[in-house]
């Protein structure tokens, strides 16, 4: 088989489970809907099957690592030991056990909570190295949105003011609130847009 009749037959498989999957939610047959279901359900498997690839090739790359003793070995080492505890315990007593949630409510959640501590720090530095270098409007506003949301959920005794709390209340429920749906509208109309391009076949990513 040649490499160009190769290429289409990926674009047609590609296009005509997209429309089929599409037809399945527009139109109301049983046979239409059933098929449907039975391609979310393969492409859920498959989807399983690959994240189990990627955590196997996880483990081969940091074993090899703590193995050959390279740079980093014993940040590999500690992560394999955390994925060994953490399956273990998932195993032995189930993912809703009272270790299961004791794991995620000491170590997860703390390293999650860290992490978002450290992404707020890096950009109200960043934020004031580009006043120092590039005064801006833009740059001013945003100042000004993130000293009133910290002073607004920090419980400090001698800053009480229902001014700010309602400012800060109005700056999450109307722009950042308008900001998330733009968002989300954007990454949908980016989807739809890329759909409609595998199912041309002007996009292929399953060939890579």
């Amino acid at each position: 088989m040649s490499r160009r009749t190769a290429q289409f037959f990926l674009i047609a498989i590609a296009a005509i489970t997209g429309i089929v999957l599409l037809a399945g939610y527009f139109i109301p047959l049983p046979f239409l809907v059933s098929l449907r279901s039975y391609l979310f359900q393969l492409a859920i498997v498959l989807t399983g099957v690959a994240l189990l690839v990627g955590i196997i090739n996880l483990l081969f790359v940091h074993g090899m690592k703590v193995f050959r003793l390279q740079t980093g070995a014993l940040y590999s080492l500690v992560l394999l030991i955390s994925f060994a505890i953490t399956f273990a315990v998932g195993f032995l007593f189930g993912p809703t056990s009272e270790w299961s949630r004791w794991i995620f409510d000491h170590v997860q959640l703390p390293v999650e909570i860290s992490l978002l501590a450290i992404i707020t720090v890096i950009l109200v530095v960043g934020l004031i190295r580009m006043l120092y270098r590039r005064p801006s409007a833009n740059s001013l506003i945003f100042l000004f949105t993130v000293v009133i949301t910290l002073v607004g959920i920090t419980s400090l005794p001698w800053i009480e003011s229902s001014l700010i709390t309602e400012a800060r209340s109005w700056l999450l429920s109307v722009p950042v609130t308008g900001g998330m749906r733009g968002i989300l509208i954007g990454i949908a109309i980016g989807t739809i847009a890329t759909g409609l391009r595998i199912l041309a076949g002007a996009e292929r990513p399953y060939e890579n």
